[in-house]
């Protein structure tokens, strides 16, 4: 039976009886005396009604602050006072994480899903003091099959598309190497990673816009916390669910594999000895540059003498020597010799 009704002969809205399990709900009415709860009831649905109509809260506050009063400034106070700290980066994150993991519960709630939330962003998971992975969603409450999702409002994360990522390059978080971390130490069978509207590069917000699904990665969510749009992470989770709970162990054929495998091994061996033969001939190339400077140098340390000879007529005994030994070439050879080494 519905908790609302409306009679329209009366234009009345009528509420039956219901309970609501709220902390904060309990706490407000707790302070108020017994005798002022109706009727501040009564206008919390009014203002609530009000901020739906508008969709933005930002601008109802801002239409609606003479109308209902006083009260409305420290709403509007309390609202300023989130969105400066939703973009201070010491405390966004936690935020983020917090929010996030009670509008799932209150999503999965709505929906009478027994998925179990977690927030874990601050315990290690399966691999080495590693805390990616802010979230864990636990499948009809089964330890088997969870979903890993990890919040990163920073303007500064890329895509980080496998296409585009130089491995010599040093190591940066991006949106892929997130999702496929939070997966391994979470041990999530699929992975979601949540950007906020207002804090997400331009280049992720071009390539997904709302959601997007990475074949064997995982999803892209952009979500607006400041507007209480998460309507993105819900679709992404459902879809998330739905292949976490589907996905089929595949068995595969060994032999077809080995045969595959093989073929790869064949193929890098090739490469090895194609390089192999590189080598070598960097090795003969050397070889060769040392025996044409050997010649170069022996012919002009030749010619000179032979000018010399043509010149005097006849050698010294001195330079007689000098000719036979060749000390002087084999001086300036050692100097290319391991210029040419050092190639």
């Amino acid at each position: 039976m519905p908790i609302v009704t409306l009679n329209h002969q009366t234009k009345r809205l009528q509420v039956n009886s219901f309970e609501v399990e709220n902390q904060i709900l309990f706490s407000f009415f707790d302070n108020l005396p017994a005798a002022d709860r109706d009727e501040k009831l009564h206008r919390a649905l009014y203002i609530g009604v009000l901020a739906l109509m508008e969709d933005r809260i930002s601008s109802f506050l801002a239409k609606t602050s003479n109308e209902l009063g006083t009260e409305l400034e420290s709403l509007k106070l309390i609202f300023d006072m989130k969105k400066e700290l939703f973009f201070k980066s010491s405390v966004k994150g936690n935020l983020a994480e917090e929010e996030i993991a009670e509008y799932l519960s209150a999503f999965l709630s709505e929906r009478r899903l027994s998925d179990r939330v977690e927030l874990t962003g601050n315990a290690a998971g399966s691999l080495h003091k590693n805390k990616t992975g802010d979230i864990v969603c636990y499948i009809d409450g089964s330890n088997d099959i969870k979903i890993a999702i990890e919040c990163k409002f920073d303007k500064g994360i890329r895509l980080g598309d496998i296409q585009s990522k130089d491995i010599f390059t040093k190591k940066s978080d991006t949106a892929w190497s997130q999702l496929i971390e939070a997966q391994a130490n979470r041990d999530g069978r699929v992975g979601i990673i949540v950007f906020d509207a207002s804090l997400v590069d331009g280049g992720i917000l071009s390539a997904v816009q709302d959601v997007r699904y990475i074949p064997a990665i995982g999803f892209v969510a952009i979500i607006d916390s400041l507007k209480g749009d998460y309507r993105n992470l819900t679709i992404a989770y459902m879809l998330a669910r739905d292949i976490a709970i589907n996905t089929k162990s595949i068995e595969f054929d060994k032999d077809i594999m080995s045969i595959i495998v093989n073929r790869i091994i064949k193929d890098i061996n090739e490469a090895l000895s194609v390089k192999s033969l590189v080598n070598s001939n960097i090795e003969n190339c050397k070889k060769i540059l040392l025996q044409l400077d050997k010649s170069m140098l022996s012919m002009e340390f030749n010619q000179r003498y032979m000018a010399k000879f043509l010149k005097d007529g006849q050698f010294t005994k001195e330079d007689l020597l000098d000719f036979y030994s060749g000390e002087e070439v084999r001086d300036r050879f050692r100097l290319l010799e391991r210029e040419i080494k050092a190639i």
